[in-house]
């Protein structure tokens, strides 16, 4: 894996150039980017969640985040919002989606936000400092690590940049559609003549070593399609493995939170630890790990 470390020095004052031009159809012209914040990326719901995990592990709130695998830093840039107390560092190898997250997520922050989000182009299997309240690797990220050793090693590494009573906060997926071949999941994300369909393909699943290939389409209201944006190779992980892998590397507890779907409880559309799930045919939820 590329060895490249980096602190990334931003100027939002500048314009990047375009290498944009007239196209003929919506998805040439599309910015595969931005579909996918507007499809996948809830930056505000995970700020809130983090916190309901912290203050669940130390009934105190928490000041400082690391994205690992953080893409074009959008959870960081809102944790810097939510707070002026709050810091956060984005950690991720690929330049392209960190100057992209630069133009259209930090510079949309004041300077003073902007000075509280520090980016780093590096490996995530990298200590760093200063130590984190939260360590979050979302978006099925760490999956790409596809033996038990290099998650081991990773989960070292991210519990090794965690503050005594950090978490580590990663979100799961699974059910049986996430095992079907060909099974596309299809969202429609903006209406009109500009707007667009996100699909998500389970593209194939070797039931040997459980390695898993996604994909990422968009489609538009002309019709035309902007086809795998975004693709994925990893080993499908379970539950009971991560929780695993995470007590060998030396986290004291982990808890699984489940979005309650009672529609008769006083806490349906929330998030709370469970021991036990129904078997939906797919599902996606919470691992926390205290440090």
């Amino acid at each position: 894996m590329d060895k490249v470390v980096s602190t990334l020095k931003f100027d939002c004052s500048t314009t990047m150039t375009s290498k944009n031009k007239k196209q003929k159809t919506l998805a040439e012209k599309a910015d595969k980017f931005d579909c996918y914040q507007r499809s996948v990326q809830h930056p505000e719901h995970e700020v809130e969640f983090f916190e309901q995990a912290y203050r669940d592990a130390n009934k105190s709130k928490p000041l400082s985040l690391r994205e690992d695998f953080c893409g074009t830093f959008a959870i960081c840039c809102e944790w810097a919002k939510s707070s002026s107390r709050r810091t956060a560092v984005g950690v991720d190898l690929c330049r392209e989606t960190l100057d992209w997250g630069t133009k259209h997520n930090l510079c949309k922050l004041s300077s003073s936000q902007q000075k509280r989000v520090r980016i780093l182009r590096q490996d995530v299997r990298k200590s760093d400092r200063p130590k984190v309240d939260v360590l979050a690797a979302q978006n099925f990220s760490f999956w790409l690590f596809k033996t038990r050793k290099e998650v081991i090693d990773y989960f070292k590494v991210a519990r090794g940049n965690l503050k005594d009573d950090g978490i580590m906060v990663m979100d799961m997926m699974g059910g049986g559609d996430c095992y079907t071949e060909e099974n596309v999941d299809k969202r429609k994300i903006r209406k009109g003549k500009k707007g667009f369909s996100y699909h998500w393909e389970q593209a194939s699943f070797n039931p040997v070593n459980a390695d898993a290939s996604f994909y990422i389409h968009f489609k538009f209201a002309d019709g035309s399609k902007l086809k795998k944006a975004f693709e994925y190779h990893w080993r499908f992980w379970t539950i009971p493995e991560v929780r695993e892998m995470l007590a060998e590397a030396g986290f004291s507890k982990s808890h699984v939170y489940w979005e309650n779907d009672d529609e008769d409880s006083k806490h349906y559309g929330k998030w709370q630890r469970g021991d036990v799930a129904p078997s939906h045919p797919s599902w996606i939820c919470y691992i926390v790990a205290q440090r």
